[in-house]
């Protein structure tokens, strides 16, 4: 092997502080750059993509609030929603509605009572408390009632609890009855009022 001369030595020793500065320079001023570089980029294409979800969105925004028309309209023709101009009116019909229900059934109604109206949100909430006596076909026929009218009205806390049977006088023993005392609440809804 040669031996290197001093100049040789100093001039590998020159382009290795020079190749050692360059990686120097590349890893603390280009590399940052390059990361720096991609991350904008990344964060680029991220935005583009948010852009593109939301111009889909806008472009489905007539779609969508025809459909919402559509269900709005549909809801009132339904005739979900009671459509009373006041709470205590629409207390009376659900009241009477729900008599015309028991005595159809055969069923005898003891008292209804209107609770006061609650609101939430849009909505007013109706309540209506209601005791009857009957037997369970009596009960059966006015639960199908109340669950398939219009407006809607849903059945709360109910309880149904057994007559007492009427003691016999020659055998000294109550005899069982078919009859039930029944309390429920009955909510309608309707649109609140300005």
């Amino acid at each position: 092997m040669p031996k290197l001369s001093n100049k040789q030595i100093q001039r590998y020793l020159a382009v290795g502080l020079l190749l050692t500065a360059m990686l120097l320079v590349g890893l603390v001023v280009i590399m940052p750059l390059v990361n720096k570089g991609l991350e904008l980029n990344e964060a680029k294409n991220n935005l583009v993509f948010r852009l593109q979800q939301y111009e889909r969105v806008l472009a489905r925004k007539d779609a969508v609030t025809a459909s919402m028309m559509a269900i709005k309209e549909q809801h009132q023709v339904r005739g979900l929603l009671n459509a009373q101009d006041t709470g205590a009116l629409a207390s009376a019909e659900v009241q009477e509605f729900i008599k015309k229900a028991i005595v159809e059934a055969g069923g005898q109604l003891s008292s209804t009572q209107a609770l006061p109206v609650s609101s939430k949100n849009a909505f007013s909430r109706i309540t209506v408390s209601v005791r009857m006596t009957g037997n369970s076909e009596v009960l059966r026929s006015v639960l199908y009632k109340i669950e398939t009218s219009t407006p809607l009205i849903i059945i709360n806390q109910l309880d149904i609890r057994p007559m007492r049977g009427i003691r016999s006088r020659t055998t000294r023993q109550i005899e069982p009855s078919n009859e039930l005392n029944i309390n429920f609440q009955a909510v309608s809804f309707m649109r609140k009022q300005p």
